[in-house]
């Protein structure tokens, strides 16, 4: 762990740095992004401007520290489809475990993969490519698990396993994003995730789940 000019952090120096980033974390959560100022992360952890500047050379810098450690954490999602079964009642407890952990997932980092998906959308290809690693890590998996029971004969030879991958995950994500918004439509939080995971489930197995 190093500061900015190359200097080796010791443990004050560490523990410092990562009170910097779960302050900057907290802060994230109840203001918009560009709100956020050094001086005020600074305040927050208990230190000086001059500090923050020493591990990082601007917020944007310390928010790609912390969207970096959340991509880190979010390529264990694969764990969901590793080795998983898509026949049967198993196929059915996939899909709903897929669900479940991909929003649970989200909304423990929520904060933060808002600015991820801002930055991306800007085109800011440092947000894109830790974007991509956190979608990545189901989307592989499933366009395996697709072409796997295309070779069964289970899935229709015409059936690109990478495209219907792409677009449940780009589905997964835009769900998963809009979680809140679900209850402006009558939708509860446990109706959700079930007919979520009915659609996962069919554009995987291109049948209905055995419950």
């Amino acid at each position: 762990m190093r500061t900015v000019d190359g200097r080796v952090a010791g443990r004050r120096g560490q523990a410092t740095r990562q009170k910097l980033l779960d302050c900057l974390s907290e802060m994230l959560s109840s203001s918009p992004y560009r709100d956020v100022k050094v001086i005020d992360v600074a305040r927050k952890a208990g230190t000086s401007p001059a500090t923050f500047y020493q591990y990082f050379p601007d917020v944007e810098g310390a928010v790609l520290e912390i969207a970096e450690q959340m991509a880190t954490e979010g390529a264990a999602l694969t764990e969901l489809l590793e080795g998983r079964s898509w026949a049967g009642k198993a196929g059915w407890q996939t899909a709903q475990e897929l669900v479940d952990g991909f929003l649970e997932f989200w909304r423990k980092n929520d904060a933060i993969l808002r600015v991820v998906d801002l930055g991306a959308a800007e085109g800011d290809k440092r947000f894109y490519k830790l974007r991509m690693k956190i979608l990545n890590s189901v989307n592989n998996s499933l366009a395996d698990a697709v072409a796997e029971l295309q070779a069964k004969g289970r899935v229709d030879k015409d059936v690109n396993p990478a495209a219907v991958a792409g677009s449940l995950v780009a589905m997964l994500a835009a769900v998963a994003s809009h979680q809140k918004g679900f209850t402006s439509w009558g939708v509860k939080q446990a109706e959700l995730k079930p007919n979520l995971a009915l659609l996962v489930h069919l554009g995987v197995t291109g049948r209905k789940p055995t419950k």
